[in-house]
């Protein structure tokens, strides 16, 4: 399944928990829009047709979003599959602090939440969901967290953003939005939930956690 889901599918702001994490800036923010509400909603909507399209239906698919805010994405991806499918399509949440490759490269973080639903993942059409993929190293830990749960039929990745720089050979079965970066800028995904906001910004003059060894 790993080579499947590595090959063919495939961080939260971990990518996505680093990706959206606040650094020190030694300039004063720069931000641009990407995305904003609407459009955001909209995306998801797409999303959510993309991949009934793809697996043929709502029938054996979990939604598991990588904490924090790739969870709030997979939570709503998945109501709109219920929505559009009139079936429940189940969702929670996929923890990877223990599989990330760097460790001993930062200080110690507390564990994140893993949800899985009662089911389980074994024979699955797994969707895998992150805010924003950057060096591919959170997909890559995820996978293996995967894999110590179960054996899903198939291991797909949907992201909110794709930022580039990838270090390892993952791609994403479906984004939201492709933006050109430079490694000194950063994208922040925020979500009412917990920002207060649905949007998307591109942020330059902010260092990019990958450039001091964060995983994303």
């Amino acid at each position: 399944m790993a080579q499947d889901a590595r090959g063919s599918a495939a961080e939260s702001s971990d990518e996505s928990s680093d990706e959206s994490a606040t650094e020190p800036a030694t300039e004063p923010a720069d931000e641009t829009a990407i995305l904003d509400s609407s459009d955001l909603n909209r995306v998801l909507t797409r999303i959510s047709h993309e991949i009934l399209e793809s697996a043929k239906g709502a029938t054996d698919l979990v939604v598991l979003g990588i904490p924090t805010r790739g969870t709030l994405l997979a939570h709503r991806l998945a109501a709109k599959l219920s929505e559009t499918e009139g079936v429940p399509v189940p969702s929670g949440s996929l923890d990877v602090t223990m599989y990330r490759d760097d460790l001993q490269l930062r200080p110690a973080r507390a564990l994140g939440h893993t949800d899985i639903p009662a089911q389980g993942i074994d024979g699955s059409t797994v969707v895998l969901v992150d805010d924003v993929l950057f060096s591919g190293r959170t997909v890559r830990a995820a996978l293996d967290a995967i894999n110590d749960i179960g054996r899903p039929a198939v291991v797909r990745l949907a992201v909110m953003v794709d930022r580039g720089h990838r270090q390892l050979p993952i791609r994403a079965d479906h984004v939201g939005k492709n933006v050109d970066t430079k490694l000194g800028e950063s994208v922040r995904v925020r979500l009412a939930e917990i920002d207060g906001v649905d949007e998307v910004v591109l942020v330059r003059n902010q260092p990019d956690p990958a450039l001091t060894g964060g995983l994303l």
